[in-house]
């Protein structure tokens, strides 16, 4: 062998050695997979932050626009399904027909927070504000930061004479959602009537 070959293998044989473990190695797995529910919660926190900060209302509600998305992904096609037709329900007039698909939807999701918010609509509009607001706890209770419930829990409370109680619970939501449509005005509303109510 001329002695030319030899000092290639000589020099190319050590990286040779080197680069078969390398080969020999499975490749990567991919990475793991987002849970989704943890995907969205994520982004439910970081869209809360952006809330708070919103430089107009118009802004806010851009951002309320897929907060509120994100909560209606939340649940399965059943239950969704059973919420549209129950919304229509309730904007059709037809209280009782809602609550009967409110309650279906709660039997196939419990943990639905708008489930119980619409169910609460559908006691209201059917004169039962006891248990509207019994449905109103419990879907803050499963997302604290509902202010569709709070706003409503607030519209409970002041129908039924609880100022103070009303403009709590508003000032609640309105700190979670400062540029709520008509917030700012309806606060201001509540406010004077609940001053003049105190004196």
């Amino acid at each position: 062998m001329p002695n030319s070959l030899r000092m290639v293998l000589r020099l190319a044989l050590p990286l040779l050695l080197l680069a078969v473990p390398a080969l020999a190695q499975p490749a990567a797995a991919p990475a793991p997979r987002a849970n989704p529910a943890e995907a969205r919660r994520a982004e439910l926190d970081r869209l809360f932050e952006a809330l708070k900060t919103a430089p107009d209302t118009q802004g806010g509600q851009l951002v309320e626009t897929r907060i509120r998305a994100l909560w209606s992904q939340a649940v399965s096609p059943a239950t969704g399904l059973l919420l549209r037709r129950g919304l229509r329900n309730l904007q059709g007039n037809e209280a009782a027909e809602a609550l009967e698909d409110f309650d279906a939807a709660l039997v196939l999701d419990p943990g639905a927070a708008d489930a119980w918010l619409l169910r609460a609509r559908a006691q209201a509009r059917l004169g039962d504000r006891v248990a509207a607001a019994g449905d109103l706890r419990e879907a803050l209770r499963l997302e604290p930061r509902h202010f569709g419930a709070l706003l409503q829990l607030s519209e409970l409370q002041e129908e039924a004479g609880d100022l103070a109680g009303a403009l709590r619970s508003l000032d609640a939501a309105l700190a979670l959602h400062p540029r709520m449509a008509g917030g700012a005005e309806r606060r201001r509303e509540l406010a004077r009537r609940a001053e003049g109510d105190a004196l």
